[in-house]
């Protein structure tokens, strides 16, 4: 990826390669399925979602991996399985080749959701 000043997610993601640019569909995907009234945005060049005018999640696609920023805590069992992708501070790393958890990716938006909505105190979703 050399292009930067992305003006939207479809354009970030179409600087990939194909294999990549499936995989963070499947992850966009995912996150709208979770929280259908996030906004989607390009914050830091990568793609990024925003509920009531907060981020509260970004994905970012890179040679080998698929990234999700930043690292919720949850359950005992759900940390146990997120703690083998982990990454430096507050990252996940999705191997590009293996197949994406998809549940275990559900699961990060849902538990980052209830964060996002604790730490800003907000309601799920705010009406306009």
């Amino acid at each position: 990826m050399t292009k930067t000043n992305f003006v939207s997610m479809d354009e970030y993601i179409a600087t990939f390669p194909e294999e990549t640019r499936k995989k963070l569909e499947e992850v966009r995907a995912v996150i709208h399925a979770v929280v259908p009234e996030a906004r989607e945005k390009i914050s830091y060049q990568i793609g990024a979602f925003e509920l009531n005018g907060k981020d509260f999640i970004n994905f970012a696609g890179w040679k080998n991996h698929i990234s999700i920023y930043p690292i919720p805590s949850g359950s005992e069992a759900f940390n146990k399985e997120a703690s083998q992708y982990a990454s430096g501070k507050g990252t996940l790393r999705f191997p590009l080749d293996k197949p994406l958890p998809l549940k275990l990716i559900r699961q990060v938006v849902e538990y980052r959701i209830a964060d996002h909505l604790k730490n800003t105190g907000e309601k799920y979703p705010k009406k306009k």
